[in-house]
C-alpha cells in the first residue's frame, strides 16, 4: 500500500467512526468499532474491518444493516474527505480481536495450572 492511501484510509476511519455513531438511526447497528480501514493503491475499494459487540446472529445482523447502509455512508465519506472518487466500501469483521481474546484466555489458563 502507498502512503497515500494509507492516509486516507486513516482519514475514512476516523470519519466512518462518527458516521456509524451519529448518523446511522438502524437500532441493529449497535456498539460498533472500526478497526482498520484498508484502501487499494487506486483509491477504488475499501474495506472496513469492525468488530461488534452480541452473538454471531447480532453481530451478522449489525453487518446486514451496515452493508444496506453502504450507499448513505459513501456519500457522507464523500462529502467530509475531497477525493475525485470516493472508494466502493465493503464491510468484514475483524477476526484479529476474537483471536486475541481466545489467545489470552489460553495463557489465562496456563497460568492458573
Amino acid at each position: 500500500m502507498s502512503l497515500r492511501s494509507n492516509r486516507i484510509g486513516e482519514q475514512i476511519q476516523k470519519e466512518l467512526g462518527e458516521i456509524i455513531t451519529r448518523k446511522i438511526k438502524d437500532p441493529r447497528v449497535g456498539f460498533v468499532t472500526v478497526t482498520d480501514v484498508r484502501v487499494t493503491g487506486d483509491l477504488q475499494q475499501a474495506t472496513v474491518y469492525i468488530t461488534s459487540l452480541g452473538n454471531e446472529k447480532e453481530r451478522q445482523e449489525t453487518l446486514n444493516a451496515l452493508v444496506k447502509a453502504t450507499g448513505f455512508i459513501r456519500s457522507e465519506i464523500g462529502q467530509r474527505i475531497r477525493l475525485r472518487r470516493t472508494p466502493e466500501i465493503t464491510f468484514e469483521f475483524d477476526a484479529s480481536v476474537e483471536y486475541g481474546n481466545k489467545i489470552e484466555e489460553l495463557l489465562r489458563s496456563i497460568n492458573k495450572d
